[in-house]
């Protein structure tokens, strides 16, 4: 899996998004301008445009995630963080309905073959 890193606003440091490099590009090729909430961001935070522009990025490739992409990233989260496969399965049927927009409900053998083919 590709990583995309991009030079962060501070000097001399990295800023490594936790985004697949194809989602990121993605999100570039179809998104219109935000200016307003660009501008919005900046009044309302202590983010600086660019830092603005890069969470923007960031929140909409981040709901851009396909359902297959979301299940196989947060089954290698939750395994990671020591859950077993029926814990793992159960929570990740429980997220999916909550997320921005829903897919179809699955069950837990379609949430398994997702992850293991």
């Amino acid at each position: 899996m590709a990583y995309f890193c991009d030079a962060c606003p501070i000097s001399g440091r990295f800023l490594a998004l936790c985004l697949r490099a194809t989602q990121y590009r993605r999100v570039l090729e179809r998104r219109p301008p935000h200016d307003d909430l660009i501008d919005h961001l900046v009044r309302s935070t202590a983010l600086q445009r660019g830092e603005a522009a890069r969470v923007i990025l960031d929140v909409l490739a981040y709901f851009d995630e396909t359902t297959e992409d979301f299940v196989r990233r947060r089954h290698r989260e939750l395994q990671s963080g020591g859950l077993v496969n029926s814990e793992i399965f159960e929570r990740i049927a429980a997220e999916l309905p909550h997320r921005a927009v829903a897919p179809q409900e699955l069950s837990l053998r379609q949430l398994r073959r997702i992850v293991y083919g």
